[in-house]
């Protein structure tokens, strides 16, 4: 490229100039041959070829010297091209750079070309461009600077500044080369002159006269005046930055600096150079600061005054700024400003440099109060409200918002941004960089004052980063350099940190492997020593103005950035003067900090508000207590964030301050977060110091409490309608919980480090959390042991008040818990977990254990504090104490004895202020204490619960712990009229303290038995008594009682047998036992133990309160039913005699007592539920042990007496006694009856019996009581019996049958229904039980069947007595179950027995029979229905069978006629009972055609079993007329006519009577009675009155004759066949006059019953034939009603077939007839009613009545 473009160049020349200018163009032809003439390929090759011509350049040379502007322009070009590739003879450089020169007039291109050759000229010839040359090449740039033109000017400009810096650049490498080039000449230093080489000369020789220039005077070497003062500081400032090493390492350069620049720049300074000028100076100088500080020390003192001097006098905003801006560089560079200050503040006789900029630093930031918005707190810049038209409703709403502590300037147009923001306080391009400005430009008021800041931050961290690598120990540097910024290394505030909720204070490492950080002031041997104790001389020196300034910005207007670099600042620079021990500094910050965190006016508001509040301010609550930064209300935890605050009532808004002034914002919190790590960080170096921290903290929970945590409104710095200010006053609103977490945090881990602290120094923070608690002392007329001192002021303590503060107003001023005292008490509590390995570990007092815990006991005891901090410090005292347990127990036993003991004395020595009896209290202490109490007692109960396993010693301290809430007295005089053993009553000091107390003294019986030493046993028994007997909490002593179990069961677990001898008890009361109990190595101590404990559990069983009394029954007989089986003969004797006997014996006492009483006395039942209980308790014994107690040898005088106490309760006559009383007989008389045989001998069953047999137990005066329900109490006195019988029927005769029979009779009388229970479907129990007895009793003995079926039958027709059973059955005594229940008794009574003639003769049988009877007569007509079958179905099966099985015997056993007759009498009303039924009364649902089925099957049963016999001669005709009688109503299937009704149900015994008046016709009716709903039975009826009718003898009758057969029988039934029929006896064959015998007494019978029935059987024939002739007529040729027709016809055909018996019809006058007589009979009727169906046109009954006047007519002859 280079080639080509050279030959187009050459040939452009050379056309250019033919006409002109010959040698130029023979020069280029000669160019252009020797380019040709090249034949190097690589462009590299061509360049050095050119480069060994040297005419190939002189066309170009002779080109810019034509002054052609065509011609330089292409020699320009080509010359730039050749530069650039090296290909200029190095020869002709002098000829070509004075072508340059001489170019330099041409036009722009050309002017711009020559710029951009003179850098590649100076790189590449750089070894052969100098001292001339490099003149003539500057001298080119300096030409071309001088132009008009700005693009030249400025590209000029940058190409002389870049050959200046290339000059320099030849001397670095002139440096490095190391060749001993020789010098060329020599420059003069301040002690001479010195040698320099070329490189070294030109840089020397140039940078001198750019000096020179810049002070508009001449230059020596460089050909060139008027180089503008801007530009030459611009030069200088460019080399300084680009080559600051070549100034130190060239004395020559530093002389120059020493004695040019730096008078140059001071005395610029002091003049009034403009903005341009002065900024250029002021990065001059910031540069020779920074680098060249150690050459210019006198000259960069000089300066730093003067900029301190311009900073604090000038009133230009812009110079004061750029002099800020200097200081901020320097301030960002700490290792400058250590440099500074060991230069001059720290050396004798120098300038105070910094100590004069950090007091100008104060004056500055004080100036001008309203522009950073100062007031009495920090607030929120708020920008110019006249900037911009705001809305005047906005500022309106502002100003109307009334906030307080805004400093508001005139309304007017000269408004400012009020405060320092990021938003106006900052400039985006400093002053010190605006290098194209001429002008100042508009810097912000607020500028300087956030430079200053940006100072003050600088400073502290710079202090930061070089100090705290320092205080880390050698060994774990490292590591520590690793953590975060949070840590003790690095306090720096996070504006970002998360709060963690913890749950519980962690430890975070062992207070014995971290040591106290280290001061870097004692590493002597350290090699930065020297800056370290410069730092600590800067800080001694510094630290008023630094705190004057940072205090000063802290109550200024600052936005959230600068706000928190400022606290961060503040935070790390009290850092290092902690580091360094630097104690007044610290502590001077640290207060500082304080007063920041809780302002003074808002703690002195929250005091004021405090005294007001009202009395009931809410206390500590439980769930506060568990947290972190612990307090009355939780307050700064974590828990309490979970939900907003609640928003205060009405009542206290009167009583509160103004959230905006008495309140904590979110900026509060943060100094105090700062002020937390700081403690975190310096903890162990605190020392006394711990009380600014502390009480600062301790303040802020007390305005936090009082306030109700609400969040502060951080104010506004002015009033205007800045969004801006109000969107960040509403961020830090919405950040108020979240900075509270972060303090949280902080706290918790502020605590957390003291674990780290060698041994003095935890005590020392231990005693300034105690020195928090606030000493309320006692009036002046009472003295007091500790000293008074002034009350403490609301600002916050200066270090050396160590003292404890005291407080000399009296409680009752303040109407709320002290909330500092309650903050104390919390973090002593904090401070004794985070440490528990400490106390643990050390001596009581080295480690802090004694102060920290004396202190809590003194808090909790003195009545002079608020409850709620009495009740704080208990429940810390408990905390620590709880966590010292759980945290012994992995110690060894001997130190964890030790422990142990000095824990539990802890707890009584909290008690025992608490129980003087000189104690003087009122009410609310008193109430007070019992608070305290309760609190401790509670503390013990969770000590066992965690660490009862491992206690090893203090078992006896922790009896004496429990006892302390009991208090005896004797009992009132009423209390021993109700008692009937009154003796010393235990009281409490309180309610309140029993269940807390009892909590521990269950844990023991239930959990620690095994860990209490023997010794301790005897105290458990006791205590255990006392709990009983208190009369203050029931719930307790009934626990209490369950515990005497345990300890039984335990004591029985260490011995097998309780040898228990009568020794033991020969002593009046139980002085033996004690005795004995009190010896744990004696043999018999344990069962001695276990002796009192019955004993003890006698007594309490006679307590007044009867939940008491039944549970120590209870666990009395338990006790000894579960040990039964150890216990000797002799001691089982012991037991009954010594317990149950007086126990028995005590309740019989108090049962006689109270039944003298009202009957409607409370107490009268409660003894006979405790008389139940004993009962039940002895049965129950005595059951289980019967086997055992037996084989006693005085077991018959013990049962005598047992009985004896049963029949003392019986006559106490209570109902629940007495069912108690025989159900414990019944349980004691079964365990008698299992096995082989009887336990006991037949005298005590005699005696049993006796008991039993005194009568029913029912009350005396309670018999008609209906409203007590003696169902339970029969029920069991019966089963009783059920037992008792089973053990004495072989000897129960009839006498004692006889009495049970009465006694249960009358049971069943007098027991009453249940409450819910009905006996129509299923018996109740008691019938069951008393049905059971007769299912059970032996029926071997003579009289006892008649007896017991006498007795069943009564028992059957009780439910059928009752005059109105509904009324019955709404009073739930039926007796239908039971009926039907004892109607199957009675009928396997009455079948087994059916052989024994007494059961006839004695009138059972009759009885049997007539109480079955009773429900099959009224049928529906009893209203009670069941679900299962009805009593008269029942009643008819049962009396089927038991006829079945007794009619045989009844022919056979010879007995009276009356009897017969009696017994045939009530078979025959079952009979009619069976086939009738009164359906208009049917209950609804009844299925009368299924009850018909059954009825029909039962009848045709019966009549199998009573025809003939019923014909016999000692039956009574009447009795076989009201037989054939009810055949006849019950035949009838439709109502007759009112006519007929006399017929039916009147007089109708004699034939005259009723037939004659059958023959008269009636007249007829149209209506048509519907048939009866029982049609088959009535036709079963007719049927039987035919069959009575027939002959008897079936040869006589036509093989197609349906009448029905008669079987000829003898005078008694015969026993019926499997299937039911009937057969004949079994005779001999040869036997043949026997069987006519029979034949004819058969004959006899039937003829009785024919006779009977014949006159019945005509009349109900003529019923119908008379209707059929009165009704048809009428109906005319309609057809008669279906069931009339079929009724009819049915009688007509059987009329027509019957064949009657002979003898049974009376003869007709002059007719001669022996089968047909009732044709005869029914003659007329027949003739009227075959008229009528002949004009009805009815065939079918025409035809029957032909047929039956045909055979009428045989008979006559006819």
């Amino acid at each position: 490229m280079t080639a080509q473009l050279l030959a187009s160049e050459l040939a452009n020349l050379i056309q250019e100039s033919k006409r002109k200018h010959n040698d130029l163009r023979q020069a280029a032809e000669k160019s252009l041959d020797e380019l040709k003439s090249l034949r190097a390929p690589a462009e590299a090759q061509i360049a050095a070829e050119l480069a060994q011509h040297a005419n190939f350049v002189n066309p170009f040379i002779i080109a810019c010297g034509t002054k052609n502007a065509k011609f330089t322009a292409i020699a320009i070009v080509c010359l730039q091209r050749l530069i650039v590739s090296r290909a200029l003879p190095r020869s002709k450089l002098s000829p070509v750079l004075e072508a340059l020169q001489q170019a330099t007039s041409a036009g722009l291109d050309v002017q711009l070309k020559i710029l951009q050759a003179l850098p590649s000229l100076l790189s590449n010839y750089a070894v052969d461009v100098k001292g001339e040359l490099l003149v003539t090449a500057l001298n080119i740039c300096f030409i071309l600077q001088s132009s008009k033109n700005a693009i030249v000017n400025n590209t000029s400009a940058a190409t002389l500044q870049q050959l200046v810096v290339s000059v320099f650049d030849k001397v670095v490498t002139e440096d490095k080369s190391g060749t001993a080039s020789p010098p060329v000449g020599e420059a003069p230093i301040r002690d001479g002159t010195v040698p320099l080489r070329a490189a070294a000369m030109d840089a020397y020789r140039v940078f001198n006269d750019i000096c020179l220039l810049t002070e508009n005077q001449r230059p020596e070497y460089l050909r060139f005046s008027g180089l503008p003062q801007t530009f030459g500081l611009e030069l200088i400032e460019s080399v300084l930055t680009n080559h600051a090493g070549t100034f130190s390492t060239h004395p020559e350069q530093a002389d120059i600096l020493r004695t040019r620049v730096m008078p140059f720049l001071t005395s610029a300074l002091r003049g009034k150079p403009n903005f341009a000028t002065s900024v250029r100076l002021a990065r001059i100088l910031y540069t020779l600061l920074r680098r060249h500080l150690a050459i210019l020390p006198s000259e960069s003192g000089d300066a730093l005054e003067i900029l301190t001097q311009l900073l604090d006098q000038d009133t230009a905003l812009w110079k004061r700024s750029l002099c800020m801006e200097v200081f901020r560089g320097i301030f960002s560079e700490h290792a400058l400003l250590r440099r500074i200050f060991m230069l001059y503040d720290a050396k004798d006789g120098q300038k105070n440099v910094l100590k004069n900029l950090t007091a100008t630093f104060v004056r500055v930031s004080t100036e001008k109060p309203a522009v950073i918005g100062l007031s009495y707190q920090s607030t929120i810049p708020v920008a110019n409200p006249y900037a911009n038209v705001g809305s005047s409703t906005d500022q309106a709403m502002l100003e109307a918002s009334g906030v307080t502590g805004i400093i508001s300037g005139s309304v007017g147009s000269d408004g400012h941004n009020t405060g320092i923001s990021t938003q106006w306080s900052t400039m985006r391009v400093p002053c010190i960089d605006q290098l194209d400005k001429t002008d100042p430009p508009t810097i912000p008021e607020s500028y300087v004052y956030s430079l200053t800041l940006a100072c003050i931050t600088s400073l502290s961290e710079g202090l930061a980063k070089f100090i705290l690598p320092l205080t880390v120990p050698s060994d774990g540097r490292r590591k520590r350099l690793q953590k975060s910024e949070g840590g003790r290394d690095s306090p720096a505030l996070s504006t970002d940190e998360q709060s963690t909720d913890k749950g519980a204070l962690e430890r975070s490492a062992s207070f014995k492997k971290n040591p106290v950080p280290v001061n870097p002031l004692t590493l002597e041997n350290h090699p930065l020593i020297a800056e370290v104790m410069a730092c600590a001389a800067f800080i001694d020196e510094c630290w008023p103005a630094i705190l004057a300034t940072c205090s000063t910005f802290l109550m200024a207007a600052l936005d959230s950035e600068y706000y928190h670099g400022l606290v961060r600042a503040f935070q790390k620079f009290a850092h290092v003067a902690g580091l360094l021990q630097l104690t007044t500094p610290r502590d001077a910050f640290l207060t500082t900090l304080g007063k920041a965190a809780v302002p003074p006016h808002v703690f002195a508001a929250c005091l004021n508000a405090g005294a007001a509040r009202p009395p009931n301010t809410p206390t500590a609550t439980p769930e506060a207590a568990n947290s972190i930064f612990s307090n009355a209300r939780g307050l700064l935890s974590v828990d309490s964030l979970v939900s907003p605050a609640p928003q205060p009532t009405e009542k206290q808004r009167q009583h509160s301050v103004d959230v905006s002034s008495a309140t904590l914002n979110t900026r509060n919190l943060l100094c105090l977060r700062a002020l937390l790590n700081l403690g975190i960080a310096l903890g162990p170096t605190l020392s006394s110091t711990w009380s600014i921290i502390l009480e600062t903290l301790q303040q802020a929970d007390f305005v936090l409490f009082l306030t109700g945590k609400a969040a502060g409104r951080t104010p506004l710095a002015a009033k205007g309608p800045d969004q801006q200010a109000e969107l960040e006053v509403s961020t830090l609103l919405s950040n108020f919980n979240t900075e509270i977490r972060a303090v949280e945090t902080a706290a918790s881990r502020l605590f957390e480090s003291t674990v780290d602290f060698p041994n003095s120094a935890f005590v020392e923070v231990v005693d300034a959390v105690c020195n928090l608690l606030e000493t309320r002392v006692e009036p002046p007329s009472e003295p007091n042991s500790r000293p008074h001192s002034p009350p403490s002021s609301n600002t916050l303590k200066t270090p050396a008040s160590t003292h404890k503060r005291v407080l000399s107003i009296s409680t009752s001023a303040l109407a709320g818990p002290n909330q500092e005292d309650q903050f104390a008490l919390a973090k002593l509590g904090d401070l004794a977990s985070i440490n528990m390995e400490r106390l643990l570990s050390y001596p009581p007092d080295a480690s802090g254990w004694t102060p920290l815990t004396s202190e809590l006991i003194l808090t909790l005891s003195s009545a002079f504090n608020t409850a709620p901090v009495r009740a704080r410090a208990a429940e810390t005292l408990v905390r620590i104490l709880l966590e010292a347990a759980n945290a012994a127990a992995s110690q060894p036993d001997d130190a964890r004895g030790q422990i142990q003991t000095r824990i539990l004395e802890a707890f009584r020595d909290s008690l025992l202020p608490l129980q003087t009896a000189d104690r003087e209290a009122s009410v609310k202490s008193h109430s007070t204490d019992v608070d305290i109490h309760k609190i401790m007692l509670e503390g013990l109960k969770s000590l066992l619960e965690n660490c009862g396993e491992s206690l090893i010693r203090g078992w006896e301290i922790a009896f004496e712990i429990i006892d302390s809430i009991f208090v005896t007295r004797s009992p009132g005089s009423q209390e021993r009229k109700e008692s009937i053993s009154a003796q010393t009553v235990l009281m409490t000091r309180s309610f309140k303290l029993i269940r807390p107390s009892f909590a521990s003294l269950q844990l023991i019986c239930s959990d620690f038995l095994p860990s209490l030493p023997n010794a301790c046993f005897l105290n458990l028994v006791d205590t255990l008594y006392k709990f009983c007997t208190q009369d203050d909490d029931l719930n307790v002593a009934l626990t209490t009682v369950t515990f005497f179990w345990a300890i039984s069961d335990f004591l029985s677990g260490k011995s097998r047998s309780m040898s228990i001898t009568e020794d033991m008890m020969r002593e009046s009361g139980d002085q033996a036992l004690v005795k004995l109990a009190a010896e744990p190595s004696h043999r018999g101590s344990g069962a001695a133990l276990w002796m009192l404990l019955l004993l003890r559990l006698t007594s309490v069983a006679t307590d007044q309160r009867l939940e008491l009394r039944n549970s120590a029954i209870q666990t009395l007989m338990r006790i000894i039913s579960a040990y039964g089986d150890s216990l000797s003969p002799e001691a089982w004797s012991i037991c009954i005699k010594f317990v149950i006997f007086k126990l028995l014996s005590s309740i019989e006492n108090e049962l006689q007592a109270v039944e003298k009483l009202s009957a409607k006395n409370k107490g009268q039942d409660d003894w006979k539920e405790t008389a139940i209980v004993v009962i039940q308790g002895v049965s129950g014994l005595f059951s289980s042990y019967l086997g055992v107690l037996a084989k006693l040898y005085d077991f018959g005088g013990i049962w005598r007496d047992l009985l004896g106490h049963f029949a003392v309760m019986l006559d106490v006559q209570v109902l629940e006694i007495n069912a108690a009383t025989y159900s414990a007989v019944r349980d004691i008389l079964r365990s008698c009856s299992e096995g082989d045989r009887p336990k006991v001998g037949k005298a005590s069953i005699d005696l049993a019996w006796d008991l039993w047999s005194r009568g029913i137990p029912v009350p005396r005066d309670g018999k008609d009581d209906k409203s007590v329900d003696n169902q339970k109490c029969l029920l069991v006195w019966v089963e009783t019996l059920l037992e008792l019988y089973g053990l004495i029927q072989n000897d129960f005769g009839v006498r004692r049958t006889q009495r049970m029979l009465t006694l249960l009779h009358d049971a069943m009388q007098h027991a009453t229904p249940g409450a819910y229970a009905s006996d129509i479907e299923y018996v109740t129990p008691l019938q069951g039980r008393i049905l059971q007895v007769f299912r059970m009793v032996r029926t071997e003995q003579p009289g006892v069947p008649s007896a017991m079926i006498t007795q069943v039958a009564e028992f059957v027709s009780l439910a059928f007595t009752h005059e109105n059973p509904a009324k019955a059955a709404a009073e739930k005594r039926t007796y239908v179950a039971m009926s039907k229940e004892s109607m199957s008794i009675l009928q396997s009574l009455v079948i087994k027995n059916a052989s024994d003639a007494d059961i006839y003769e004695t009138g059972a049988f009759a009885t049997a029979l007539s109480a079955l009877a009773k429900p099959i007569i009224l049928k529906y007509q009893f209203k009670i229905v069941t679900k299962s079958d009805q009593p008269w179905r029942q009643a008819t099966k049962s009396a089927l069978a038991v006829l079945e099985s007794t009619l045989h015997h009844i022919s056979v056993i010879d007995m009276s006629r009356e009897t017969t007759q009696s017994i045939w009498q009530i078979i025959i009303s079952i009979a009619n009972g069976i086939i009738s039924a009164d359906c208009q009364i049917a209950p609804i649902g009844t299925n009368i055609l299924e009850d018909q089925d059954f009825d029909i099957a039962s009848f045709h049963h019966l009549r199998q079993l009573i025809i003939p016999a019923l014909g016999a001669e000692v039956i009574p005709s009447q009795t076989r007329k009201a037989y054939a009688e009810g055949l006849f109503r019950t035949s009838i299937i439709h109502a007759p006519a009112p006519a007929e009704a006399a017929v039916i149900y009147g007089r109708s015994g004699g034939d005259t009577v009723g037939l004659s008046s059958l023959y008269k016709p009636r007249s007829g009716r149209t209506i048509d009675p519907p048939p009866t709903k029982r049609s088959l039975m009535s036709e079963v009826c007719l049927d039987e009155l035919f069959s009575l009718v027939a002959i008897h003898d079936a040869e006589n009758h036509d093989d197609d004759t349906p009448t029905p057969t008669i079987t000829v029988q003898p005078p008694t039934p015969r026993l019926p066949r499997p299937n039911g029929g009937m057969t004949l006896p079994s005779h001999t064959e040869g036997d043949a006059e026997a069987d006519a015998k029979s034949a004819e007494l058969a004959h006899e019978l039937h003829v009785r019953l024919a006779e009977m029935a014949a006159p019945y059987l005509i009349l109900r024939c003529a019923l119908s034939l008379r209707a059929y002739v009165a009704d048809q007529p009428l109906r005319g040729r309609m057809p008669q009603p279906l069931s009339q027709r079929r009724e009819l016809t049915r009688i007509l055909r059987r009329l027509v077939d019957l064949r009657s018996e002979p003898d049974a019809i009376p003869d007709a006058p002059n007719v001669d007839s022996e089968t047909r007589k009732h044709l005869l009979r029914l003659y007329t009727l027949l003739v009227s009613a075959i008229q009528v169906a002949g004009t009805a046109g009815d065939d079918k009954v025409l035809g029957l009545i032909r047929e039956a006047l045909d055979v009428v007519g045989g008979e006559l002859g006819v």
